[in-house]
């Protein structure tokens, strides 16, 4: 049998490329520095090849190296796949989830979805992690986490994305601000700067933009905030009109505030929330039972005709 590199020094290199430092790296990998340099020069060896440029002051990866870095993430998730595959065989409802989720679904779902496994899934543990889409997405595809819930439609290109439920967008405003409105709205006729939204990284800026038909960028304030909380603020101090997610309203955002939540011109716009995991994981049915169990008894309640 050929000389295979070990998963251990495998597990070196990827973490050294991750903390670009010998130290954080040696101490993530919970050993001594000159073992993980060691390690990686034991790498270099077995494959001829050198995959790191060393001086005395710094390092960098050769291009060989990045290739190889990238090759071992997916043996080591690929690893991890197969440890859970044998480990829960016969039992999908065990073990632990990665789960990542976005900032304009967490705070609103992700208890309600640990409290379902507390009560359905008592051996399933839930591992969690609240980041923006973009990041979520990258730590998936390293193997970082094991399942997403997202807002969709995302480019979700290389997973597996499952529809869970939707979630209804409202326009939200002062109440004094609602009373001077003439129905039906217009946005052509709301003033310029008066539409508050997100940062652009959260994904929920461009699905309201897209499902609300905000194509007039002279309508949005230039001011972009950083949680759906700061929205409400600046609304509730009559500085215009925002959009707000249906979960966001529902589990009290709007409390002790004088705003008002009206639908939105048009058809009901909304956004999709969806599972997301990697192709060639093992736990597809751990996840659909999931993704099935959060469709049913968390998101069924809202508009459940449009859910596929």
């Amino acid at each position: 049998m050929k000389n295979l590199p070990s998963l251990k020094n495998l597990y070196y290199l990827v973490h050294l490329h991750q903390e670009q430092n010998f130290n954080r790296a040696a101490k993530i990998c919970f050993v001594s520095q000159s073992t993980l340099s060691s390690g990686i020069q034991n790498l270099e060896e077995q494959l001829g090849y050198q995959l790191i440029e060393r001086d005395h002051k710094s390092f960098m990866f050769t291009a060989i190296g990045e290739e190889v870095v990238e090759r071992a993430r997916n043996i080591l998730t690929d690893v991890d796949d197969l440890v859970e595959l044998v480990k829960n065989q016969g039992e999908p409802m065990t073990g632990e989830i990665r789960l990542g989720c976005i900032p304009t679904i967490a705070p609103f779902l992700l208890s309600r979805v640990v409290k379902l496994c507390q009560q359905d899934y008592p051996k399933l543990s839930l591992l969690l992690k609240e980041d923006t889409t973009e990041r979520l997405l990258d730590a998936l595809a390293k193997g970082e986490l094991d399942l997403l819930i997202l807002a969709l439609p995302v480019d979700t290109s290389g997973f597996h994305s499952m529809k869970v439920g939707i979630d209804p967008f409202k326009m939200v405003m002062h109440k004094e601000v609602s009373q001077q409105l003439v129905q039906p709205i217009d946005y052509q006729k709301m003033p310029d700067e008066s539409i508050f939204l997100l940062q652009a990284e959260h994904c929920i800026t461009g699905h309201a933009i897209t499902a609300c038909q905000l194509g007039d960028s002279a309508k949005i304030n230039p001011f972009a905030a950083t949680s759906l909380h700061t929205l409400v603020q600046m609304v509730n101090s009559k500085l215009g009109t925002t959009f707000l997610p249906q979960m966001a309203i529902d589990t009290g955002i709007l409390t002790d505030t004088d705003l008002v939540a009206i639908d939105p011109p048009g058809e009901a716009p909304y956004r999709d929330i969806g599972l997301v995991w990697r192709q060639t994981t093992s736990r597809i049915s751990t996840f659909r039972t999931l993704g099935l169990a959060i469709q049913k008894k968390l998101l069924a309640q809202v508009l459940p005709n449009k859910i596929g």
